[in-house]
């Protein structure tokens, strides 16, 4: 963007608390807070929240929480009695902070734009991926995209259609607990062919690993993972760098791992942000970036 990052000062207090001065004057700006809540989650939201409530007092004109990989999206409904939504409660205190304006990157579930009072601009990363997967030159007739689960079934034809209309299949699992998944069959045909499985993120990589190795299993000839979030909970890196897959395409939403492995590549979507914020700070169109 040729902008300087603006200067601001985050420290912790021997008691852990948070403490946050901004070292410049933000009145009457547009101020862009890029912040992702990855692990730790609570500590890098609770940083974002005292930020915002920082640039409020400092008379912002505008404060845009940018949320590349925006935590407790996976909670975003009841699955059981007695639990909280904890995606709409993360929502409304981002609000309540003093937020104007939200830009996330491929947010688990469309919903999650919904619990927001206030404006979300959603990114989303598949233009980075599809670039570098055609810099690869994969011949459109050996090419399958496969969803991991039934969930992932839209972004993932969304994702077929941008490569020359490419085959979908799907990989039908049922999940038995928190992080823990089991496939059952795959619907689609994968044959000598090269499978793509696209997912919003890896977190322990259980359902990519296993929806893999089914691919295997049913002929596939190579199989690419591709995924916007990386957050590789253990025992991810292990399940990853196993040799099942030919590559691991994520994205930088949030910070590369410190372990890294052969297969894995990590593309950054600065350009795609950038261009993004620029968008919506002069009111011209985002949407019409994905198009």
């Amino acid at each position: 963007m040729g902008l300087e990052l603006g200067k601001i000062n985050i420290k912790r207090f021997a008691d852990g608390e948070i403490y946050v001065q901004l070292q410049e004057s933000v009145r009457g700006c547009d101020v862009f807070l890029v912040q992702p809540t990855c692990p730790p989650a609570n500590e890098n939201l609770m940083e974002l929240l005292i930020m915002i409530d920082a640039c409020r007092r400092a008379s912002a004109k505008n404060i845009t929480a940018v949320i590349p990989y925006f935590g407790y999206a996976r909670a975003d409904r009841k699955t059981q009695g007695r639990e909280s939504i904890a995606a709409k409660l993360v929502a409304n205190i981002i609000t309540e902070a003093g937020a104007n304006r939200v830009l996330a990157c491929d947010l688990h579930s469309g919903q999650s734009m919904g619990y927001f009072d206030i404006s979300v601009d959603h990114v989303n990363c598949h233009p980075v991926i599809l670039d570098y997967l055609a810099s690869k030159r994969i011949c459109s007739g050996d090419l399958v995209v496969v969803s991991p689960d039934v969930g992932g079934v839209a972004r993932a034809r969304a994702f077929a259609k941008k490569l020359s209309d490419a085959p979908l299949a799907i990989v039908d699992k049922r999940r038995h607990g928190h992080n823990v998944a089991e496939v059952m069959n795959l619907i689609g045909d994968v044959k000598g062919k090269v499978a793509v499985m696209v997912d919003d993120m890896i977190d322990t990589a259980g359902t990519i690993t296993k929806g893999a190795e089914l691919l295997h299993q049913e002929g596939a000839r190579e199989v690419y993972a591709c995924c916007s979030h990386a957050v590789f909970s253990p025992p991810a890196i292990e399940r990853l760098s196993s040799g099942i897959f030919q590559e691991v395409i994520v994205t930088n939403t949030i910070p590369a791992p410190k372990t890294h492995f052969p297969q894995l590549t990590v593309l950054s979507i600065a350009n795609l942000m950038g261009e993004t914020i620029w968008r919506v700070h002069d009111d011209c169109s985002v949407s019409s970036i994905f198009l």
